[in-house]
């Protein structure tokens, strides 16, 4: 059954974050030969509505306001709510991002619907949308179908391919007006802790450390070696707690969940915590003083020894492979 299924697409700096692209390609699943609709909310987000539609949206509603410049859920959600009124959609796909995580509650309530969170994989069984989804902190993973009302569901970054991007593909952009009111709350500054670069939860290549960094420039290797690689650097709640790097880097069940192709884990013993965040990284490589040490159990490929002296000499090979390429 084609289906109308509305994607939000995230704004960051005036470019749209990875997932968007994501959710499009979850979109076009869900929705089976129907239409997929990109809507933008924010302020001067309309320049980077094309983009969408090449990313496979067929076509683009944005809603733009001052009072929309900076996240709140109360702004947000009003603008969102109007269009689902305006569009009638059969579904609705956000990422599980911290944005989304807050909005699509918000909107659930609302829409008086049910919600399919942390989404992984989206697949048709029997002519069922079955949804995968963790549960157990990645222990354990279930599978979902929705038996009636609208299908909303919330995508974890990087577990969903894009679709290839299509400069020809052409698509309708529209506006729509809506009275953002009675704003609990507004966001006058954004102050940015993290780190400047790739974002975390969306990098392809995360090199990780935790207490066995040792000190604040412990973290100078990792951050040599994930420049070299193209990747971001994060950091076990361990780390975090000795104050040798930003909260905005923790990796773990009360921090960031991280999906990536590498993940590096340095002096990290493996809590399950930890594990939790990055435990369905497509590889792990772990290095740990420590022979015993529980990162071993979920690691792809494991080297036994020194940070200080393994980090510095990948970093190295690396480099040449990268010149010799």
């Amino acid at each position: 059954m084609a289906r109308k299924i509305l994607v939000l697409g995230e704004v960051r700096d005036n470019s749209l974050r990875n997932v968007s692209f994501e959710a499009i390609a979850a979109a076009k699943l869900a929705s089976e030969n129907g239409e997929v609709v990109g809507v933008l909310i924010g302020s001067g987000v309309s320049n980077v509505a094309n983009e969408l539609v090449q990313y496979g949206a067929d076509r683009v509603v944005t809603v733009e306001d001052e009072k929309l410049q900076n996240y709140t859920s109360d702004g947000f959600s009003q603008a969102f709510l109007a269009v689902v009124e305006s569009e009638k959609p059969e579904g609705i796909i956000l990422g599980h991002t911290a944005l989304g995580k807050d909005l699509a509650p918000r909107l659930a309530g609302k829409l008086n619907s049910g919600l399919i969170s942390d989404v992984t994989a989206i697949e048709e069984q029997g002519g069922n949308l079955v949804f995968t989804r963790p549960i157990y902190s990645g222990k354990a993973f279930e599978k979902k179908i929705v038996t009636v009302g609208l299908i909303f569901a919330t995508i974890r970054p990087n577990n969903i391919t894009p679709l290839e991007k299509d400069a020809s593909r052409t698509g309708d952009v529209s506006s729509l007006s809506v009275e953002i009111k009675d704003l609990r709350a507004i966001i006058k500054e954004v102050v940015r802790k993290a780190s400047e670069g790739v974002d975390l939860s969306e990098a392809k290549v995360v090199i990780a450390g935790g207490r066995g960094v040792k000190s604040e420039d412990g973290f100078n290797p990792l951050k040599e070696l994930a420049n070299v690689l193209g990747g971001a650097v994060g950091a076990s709640r361990g780390a975090c707690d000795a104050d040798y790097c930003d909260y905005s880097l923790q990796i773990g069940q009360t921090g960031k969940v991280v999906t990536p192709d590498l993940y590096i884990a340095c002096g990290i013993s493996g809590a399950i915590q930890h594990l939790a965040g990055m435990s369905n990284s497509k590889v792990i490589v772990a290095i740990n003083k420590d022979p015993e040490a529980n990162i071993f159990k979920v690691a792809d490929y494991g080297i036994v020894g020194d940070l200080f002296e393994v980090v510095p000499m990948l970093t190295e090979e690396f480099r040449k492979l990268k010149v010799n390429a």
